[in-house]
Order: structure tokens, then C-alpha cells, then sequence
């Protein structure tokens, strides 16, 4: 069952990985949430993404790949040497828009938008300004986030911050939970 061989990676994932390593990049989403993302995307025909953390395109490419023709998907990252990578393997996709900037800045500024579905991958949205992340969901909108399981590279302290996020997204009445212990540990919000 967690055997990836046999999982149909999209076309420009061995490009991208590769480029990965020469860089240096060492924080790339696991394949087993990548597969689960592309799989999320394709419940969403005509669908608005939002991808806060693009990192060098990874998990970009397996959200398009899950993504329909007349999908969007906006991804951002603070990242110029990164995203130099996601643009080059990713940037001719006519359903992509790749934005460099803060990712706070990048949030405020997208009041008013919904999104029918957003990964947030980084701190903004997740553990900054998660109240403006989740106000962008239209109903019935899902919110993706992992590395909900402790991870290697975690500073002390972010332990706390992790349950902090957990237990106010549990509070909440406006969504639908389910914390999963698969891949770096996920969990899937619903707006209701």
C-alpha cells in the first residue's frame, strides 16, 4: 500500500527533483502528501488554488496535474533562487501564476478572494494569519496543511506551535476536520 513505485508521478517531477538537489533544497513536500493533493485538486473542476510555500515546484506540479483545464492555480514563495526552478520546469503552464513576495503581505492583499482550495506550506496561513487564510475559503472550500507529525528538522519549540494549530483549528464550528497520521501527518479542513 505505501509503496510509490507504482504511483504515477507527473511528468516533470524527476526534472524538478533534480534541480532540487543541485540547489541545495533540502524541504520538499513528501510524495505521499503530493499524491494526496493532486487527488484533492481533481475534486475541484473549474476550480481557484492557492499554494502558500512553493518551494522549488514539487508540490505544484502534482496539484496541476490534478487540475482541470479551465482550474487555476496561484503559488507563492519568498524564495527568488527556488522559484527560479518552479518557472523553469513549471512557468509555461497557462493555468499557473507564480508570485515572489511575502507571503503575509501577499495574504492581506487577496481580501475579498475565494479559493477552493488552498495549501498552505509555510508559515503564512498556517501559523500567521491563519484567520485571513481560512476567510478566503468559499464553502465547501478545503484547507490542506502537513508536517503535522514531528519532523527532524523542527526548531525547539515548534512542537507547541503545532498543537496550538491543531487545537484552535478543532475549535472552530466553521470546519470539518480530519487529522491524519500518514505521510509527514495532515490535516484536511472542510469549510462548512
Amino acid at each position: 500500500m505505501n509503496d510509490l513505485h507504482h504511483l504515477k508521478e507527473p511528468k516533470l517531477i524527476r526534472s524538478i527533483d533534480i534541480d532540487s538537489r543541485a540547489a541545495g533544497f533540502t524541504m520538499p513536500s513528501d510524495p505521499l502528501t503530493c499524491a494526496f493533493l493532486r487527488t484533492i485538486a481533481a475534486s475541484k473542476p473549474n476550480g481557484k488554488f492557492l499554494e502558500l510555500g512553493s518551494g522549488t515546484g514539487l508540490s505544484t506540479a502534482w496539484i496541476l496535474d490534478g487540475m482541470d483545464a479551465n482550474s487555476h492555480l496561484t503559488t507563492i514563495d519568498n524564495e527568488p533562487n527556488l522559484l527560479k526552478i518552479l518557472n523553469k520546469q513549471l512557468g509555461k503552464d497557462p493555468r499557473l501564476t507564480v508570485v515572489c513576495g511575502d507571503g503575509d503581505e501577499f495574504l492581506r492583499s487577496l481580501n475579498g478572494q475565494e479559493f477552493d482550495f488552498i495549501f498552505a506550506d509555510t508559515w503564512s496561513g498556517k501559523y500567521q494569519l491563519l484567520e485571513e487564510a481560512l476567510a478566503l475559503l468559499k464553502p465547501g472550500g478545503i484547507y490542506a496543511i502537513d508536517d503535522m507529525l514531528p519532523q527532524p528538522n523542527w526548531p525547539d519549540g515548534h512542537a507547541a506551535k503545532v498543537d496550538r494549530l491543531i487545537s484552535t483549528l478543532e475549535q472552530r464550528t466553521d470546519l470539518r476536520i480530519s487529522k491524519m497520521s500518514w505521510a509527514s501527518g495532515i490535516i484536511l479542513a472542510t469549510k462548512i
